[in-house]
């Protein structure tokens, strides 16, 4: 019985063609809708997340605001913070905008990068090719920078920048090593940046005290204790002034994203579900015309002994299968326009187990809420009055 029902329902749809893919045209539009929206989403969540992680889920961010009586770390600060447990390095960072120059060519706005040879041998992929600053460097406040790819494609196109002279402000500097290229949605843009020693930079820029820096810790199950021993550090060079200074542990910064995600996804997604709803009253509105064109059809049934239960169940049947098949098309079409979306703004691509069960549930959903009232009012007929119709 339920196999010819299926049968009947598909033989019924395919009788109305252009009338059943206008119903179901809501049900497609509103199922790609929930499934591009969600595979964007996560995809790009899941780029963005990755990034944060690669600085690490061991680090901690130290952010000097300053106050009258203190504007930022002296090195002396920096290294009582270096010698706490479980922290394996410090990294200062000095930053500041700049042009720089070779040859005939220049260009401006580039970001200035302070850092030291901790930040290189705690962050992955940082440079393609050439050498790290190291501590000679640092100690010698030398002269020597690596620069991100685009400044290698503008002053360099064709040949190698290691050991060519370059400009940074007007000091001339030796090119040691070539940043490795970021992507769109890298955590910072290192393209378009040279990094020097930040010994140096601190002159560059006329900087007295260091006001960023990174703190790299060995063991992350003791994060937590490691960042409040770095607070009480703070808090005692601060004189107890806690708005002197911000801490922000990445993995803190993981949890934000994640939840924000969660939210705008669940946002996306109830907002995209108002087409479905729109589907649904397509479908109610096709079966009960349905319902009306085979009125004869309904009364000779129960006239051959059809229960009422029977001829409900025919045409529940006949709206989930017009949803599931709209569904079907609207996860395909949602999977393809995230697909295209994800490769155009250079982000993952993320299908979950999730949005298929997402897409068939919720077409298979709205094909019975929104065709029980047809199937209940054909059930109901009264044979008599509907064979009067042939």
């Amino acid at each position: 019985m339920f196999k010819e029902s299926i049968k009947m329902a598909l033989e019924n749809l395919v009788s109305n063609k252009m009338r059943s893919f206008l119903t179901m045209l809501g049900i497609i539009i509103g199922v790609g809708s929930v499934i591009a929206l969600i595979t964007i989403v996560s995809g790009a969540t899941s780029t963005v997340t990755d990034q944060v992680a690669s600085m690490g889920a061991n680090t901690v961010t130290i952010q000097i605001q300053g106050t009258p009586l203190k504007q930022g770390l002296t090195q002396g600060d920096v290294n009582k913070i270096s010698e706490i447990k479980n922290i394996t390095g410090v990294s200062p960072t000095i930053s500041g905008i700049t042009a720089v120059a070779s040859n005939d060519n220049s260009m401006e706005e580039i970001s200035l990068q302070g850092k030291n040879d901790v930040y290189f041998k705690n962050t992955e992929d940082v440079i393609s090719s050439g050498r790290i600053i190291s501590p000679i460097d640092l100690e010698n406040k030398s002269r020597v920078a690596l620069i991100g790819t685009d400044i290698v494609d503008e002053l360099y196109a064709g040949k190698s920048p290691l050991g060519q002279e370059i400009k940074i402000g007007g000091i001339t500097y030796t090119v040691i090593g070539v940043l490795a290229e970021s992507d769109s949605f890298a955590s910072s843009d290192t393209n378009s940046s040279v990094m020097i020693p930040y010994t140096t930079a601190m002159g560059v820029v006329g900087a007295k005290y260091i006001n960023s820096m990174t703190v790299f810790i060995d063991d992350e199950a003791m994060a937590v204790a490691t960042t409040q021993e770095i607070e009480a550090n703070l808090k005692k060079a601060f004189n107890g002034n806690t708005d002197g200074y911000n801490i922000v542990n990445m993995q803190s910064i993981l949890d934000t994203i994640d939840s924000m995600t969660s939210i705008l996804s669940m946002m996306l997604g109830g907002i995209a579900s108002i087409s479905l709803v729109v589907g649904g009253i397509g479908i109610m509105n096709m079966m009960l015309v349905s319902v009306t064109e085979r009125t004869s059809e309904i009364g000779l049934r129960k006239a051959l002994g059809a229960e009422p239960k029977q001829i409900q169940m025919q045409f529940l049947i006949e709206s989930v299968v017009l949803s599931i098949i709209g569904g079907i098309i609207g996860f395909i079409i949602g999977v393809v326009l995230a697909y295209v979306v994800a490769m155009i703004i250079g982000t993952g691509f993320t299908l979950k187990a999730s949005s298929v069960i997402l897409a068939v549930g919720f077409s298979a959903g709205i094909g019975i809420v929104f065709g029980f009232t047809p199937a209940r009012k054909a059930s109901r007929l009264n044979p008599i009055d509907a064979l009067r119709s042939i």
